[in-house]
């Protein structure tokens, strides 16, 4: 009897370890969606999903992703890495999305609002919050914008995040000065990457409501991939609506080092000690 049980804890172990396809007999992008839990083994109290960026073409499933994970859960938090659907390598060499819709707005908010909606059902975490880097950080904030809306259609738990972690994010769509365009295309696809409605819309420093969670932001000011000022209009933002929020902005440290301690600077290297204080600190 112990070895039947314990041959069923090394399963379930095994199970959680494993990718979660999130959309059930979806074909296309959808079916490639998944969430890989990083339990700790502790109790779950804290959770976050973990947002990699990559300019919602690809993914950066190492240094945001994975080792962000492993992070978290050494620190006691259960960490769901979200594999969202994004336009893809062929279609950022092809411009595919031209004749064929492919991957793109919505699709990327609906994959955050799923794993959101899996994660409160399945585990139900004290707190859940979403942790984005650079695209991955403006779809973390959209996720607590847009939470009203529900884009899975089918949505049995809150979609809002209690909290939101934005590292190094892409924010605006519509400044010409400050957007980064390969992500604006990423999201929204070669047909309506010239609709100023729609840039509009998706652009969070715009929409900040007045019942926003609480934020974690941090960039570089020499940043040379997504302009600094990116984030510093979200902070403004943030403050002109009277959100809680933490605001570090590093002079050195550049974009995408993640949680890799072989690309942080001496700046950027504190980062993660930041941000646990400051969740810590957090009202439950």
């Amino acid at each position: 009897m112990r070895k039947c049980c314990c041959c069923l804890l090394l399963l379930l172990s095994l199970c959680c370890r494993g990718q979660i396809h999130l959309w059930e007999n979806a074909r296309g992008g959808a079916g490639r969606v998944t969430l890989t839990p990083y339990l700790p083994e502790e109790t779950i109290g804290d959770g976050i999903i973990v947002c990699p960026g990559g300019s919602y073409f690809w993914l950066d499933t190492r240094d945001e992703g994975r080792m962000v994970c492993q992070w978290l859960q050494r620190e006691g938090i259960a960490a769901f890495l979200l594999e969202y659907r994004t336009a893809g390598a062929f279609d950022f060499i092809h411009f595919s999305r031209f004749l064929f819709n492919g991957n793109q707005h919505p699709d990327m908010l609906a994959d955050i609002q799923r794993a959101i909606d899996y994660v409160r059902c399945t585990w139900g975490p004290d707190r859940l919050g979403v942790m984005g880097f650079s695209a991955g950080g403006h779809l973390a904030v959209l996720s607590a914008e847009m939470a009203e809306t529900d884009f899975t259609g089918s949505a049995a738990a809150p979609l809002g995040p209690d909290f939101v972690a934005a590292i190094y994010p892409v924010v605006t769509l519509s400044k010409k000065a400050y957007v980064h365009k390969r992500s604006r295309r990423g999201l929204l696809g070669e047909r309506r990457i010239h609709d100023p409605a729609l840039q509009d819309v998706l652009s969070v420093e715009e929409h900040v409501p007045d019942d926003m969670p609480p934020v974690f932001l941090l960039n570089c000011r020499d940043d040379k991939v997504v302009h600094p000022h990116n984030a510093e209009l979200l902070d403004s933002a943030l403050t002109a609506h009277g959100i809680p929020h933490l605001y570090i902005a590093y002079e050195q440290g550049g974009h995408g080092f993640g949680a890799n301690t072989e690309k942080q600077t001496a700046e950027t290297a504190t980062w993660q000690a930041a941000f646990m204080a400051w969740l810590k600190a957090l009202k439950p």
